[in-house]
């Protein structure tokens, strides 16, 4: 949106600060989101995140609609990728394909990039991904034809579920997450951090989550912020495969709380430790311990609580 930020729009609000008038200020800068310089009732300009649709088409599966957040700067040429030769176009890291490839493979459509023959975004449609895998017959797609938004993690058609129901669908080819990487309490800390000083969207509008992939050096691979914190995760998620090809012996910090769709997408991306700002739930706890994946929540200043194979956190 023209004069905007990325990942960002701006809309006309008005201030009003607990029935006084809120203190005028010689600029513009705010101290948090939301907070104006105007005073009580005057009419202001805000950021807020955006919020738009992804369309990901898939060849003999179907059609998803994510809602999410084009936090990169807008790049109208055509990208695409393979796995025989990697990202082709202009744009080294494209946000779109990352969250297309992080969702194929998070939502069990896919195993690995080999099993995808093409991804693509065209100039002139930049909200669609098509994608076309190399087997479609062998995909765990627990749904289809669906429109994912923000807080979707588990949901479409399908029947009433329950804890046994919703275990068994999520869980759905899973395997045990190797044991190789090890970090101590100080390092956690120091990704939090290093992802927050990273979250530009979230400083302007406050309303954005982040995600942050790291490797067994404690190198950033990725940060990506979304209006959905699912969608975070993918995109780093993807972003980090295009780089690397696999993701073993990594991380990802997130800035929401752990539920199990969360969980569920690190095992199947192979990542050993999940982190994050806020609580788990108990069926993440439960599918982190029976995988083997270390989560870690409350990761705050130099805090943080191991629900699940605390074996990987060194003292010292």
């Amino acid at each position: 949106m023209p004069g905007a930020a990325p990942g960002t729009a701006t809309v006309g609000a008005l201030c009003f600060a607990g029935g006084k008038a809120a203190p005028a200020k010689q600029d513009a800068a705010r101290e948090k989101p939301g907070q104006s310089p105007a005073a009580q009732g005057q009419s202001v300009r805000e950021q807020v995140v955006r919020e738009d649709a992804l369309n990901l088409h898939v060849d003999g599966i179907g059609h998803y609609a994510l809602m999410w957040t084009p936090a990169a700067a807008s790049f109208e040429t055509h990208q695409a990728y393979t796995f025989e030769d990697g990202v082709l176009g202009e744009v080294a890291q494209p946000e779109g394909l990352a969250l297309a490839l992080g969702f194929a493979l998070s939502e069990g459509l896919i195993r690995s990039l080999a099993d995808i023959r093409s991804a693509a975004i065209c100039a002139d449609a930049p909200n669609v991904v098509q994608m076309s895998l190399r087997r479609p017959e062998s995909a765990r797609a627990a749904r289809r034809d669906v429109v994912v938004n923000s807080s979707c993690g588990i949901c479409g058609p399908g029947e009433l579920l329950g804890e046994k129901e919703i275990l068994e669908e999520n869980v759905l080819g899973l395997e045990p997450v190797p044991r190789q990487l090890a970090i101590a309490p100080a390092d956690i800390a120091a990704l939090m951090a290093r992802m927050r000083a990273r979250q530009t969207i979230f400083a302007a509008t406050g309303g954005s989550h982040g995600a942050a992939l790291f490797d067994s050096d404690l190198n950033l691979l990725a940060v990506a912020e979304d209006l959905g914190r699912h969608n975070a995760l993918d995109k780093v998620i993807g972003a980090g495969l295009m780089q690397r090809g696999s993701l073993a012996h990594c991380g990802a910090a997130l800035s929401s709380r752990l539920s199990l769709e969360m969980v569920a997408k690190a095992l199947r991306a192979k990542l050993e430790i999940l982190m994050a700002v806020s609580a788990p739930t108990s069926l993440a706890i439960a599918v982190a311990e029976k995988f083997g994946l270390t989560l870690c929540g409350f990761a705050r200043d130099d805090r943080v609580t191991v629900y699940a194979h605390p074996e990987r956190i060194r003292n010292g």
